[in-house]
């Protein structure tokens, strides 16, 4: 079953790839961001179950948007181009995709956060 999702992702492209995905997938991306600003007041604002965070949003560091969302109890996926040891401080033990990832990983990872969910 399908979860709400909001995504931070300062790629306009690879952000429309990862919504189609998630769609795919049976998820629903109730909220995206571009940029940290406005991802912080998703994650403080919107009514959803799991955020898929990059890590580096446009030079920016996702941890404020990390912290709000764990205020909150709800889990992250965390995305990167880089390696693990790039999680926010405080994240070290937060599931990451390396980009670019297939629509099989990205299942696997969502389906270990829905089932935490649920």
């Amino acid at each position: 079953m399908g979860v709400a999702v909001i995504l931070v992702e300062d790629d306009a492209l690879i952000r429309m790839m990862i919504v189609e995905m998630l769609e795919e997938l049976g998820h629903r991306v109730v909220a995206e961001a571009g940029n940290v600003t406005h991802g912080r007041s998703l994650a403080c604002s919107a009514d959803f179950e799991v955020a898929l965070l990059d890590i580096n949003v446009g030079g920016e560091n996702i941890l404020p948007v990390a912290q709000s969302v764990a205020a909150r109890g709800l889990p992250i996926l965390f995305m990167s181009g880089y390696k693990a040891d790039g999680l926010p401080d405080g994240f070290s033990k937060s599931p990451l995709l390396t980009k670019p990832f297939e629509v099989t990983k990205l299942r696997e990872a969502m389906e270990t956060l829905v089932a935490k969910v649920n």
